[in-house]
């Protein structure tokens, strides 16, 4: 007879995950800025961070949210990264 060792573990992470999940769904929040300022940018992107981190930032350890959380900030970025940079091309493009 064996014995698998380690399942008590994953299934503690298994079920953070979980949680996390699960305060992530749904509205975040809502964030404005200036297209035209890299500070109003930047601010907009450590507010949607926090707005990250304040829900699910207990978890961070945690070996399969931590990579999760990462991706999702990096995913907000690069999303208001395009939205700065559509808003300003628009601009340009009916000047």
């Amino acid at each position: 007879m064996f014995e698998i060792q380690g399942l008590n573990k994953l299934q503690r992470e298994l079920d953070q995950a979980q949680r996390a999940l699960d305060e992530l769904d749904g509205e975040l929040g809502t964030v404005q800025f200036d297209p035209h300022d890299p500070a109003s940018i930047e601010t907009a992107i450590q507010s949607v961070c926090q707005m990250v981190d304040s829900r699910v930032g207990q978890y961070a350890a945690n070996p399969i949210v931590g990579p999760l959380i990462d991706q999702i900030k990096e995913s907000y970025r690069e999303s208001i990264v395009q939205k700065a940079a559509k808003a300003r091309l628009q601009v340009e493009e009916n000047e």
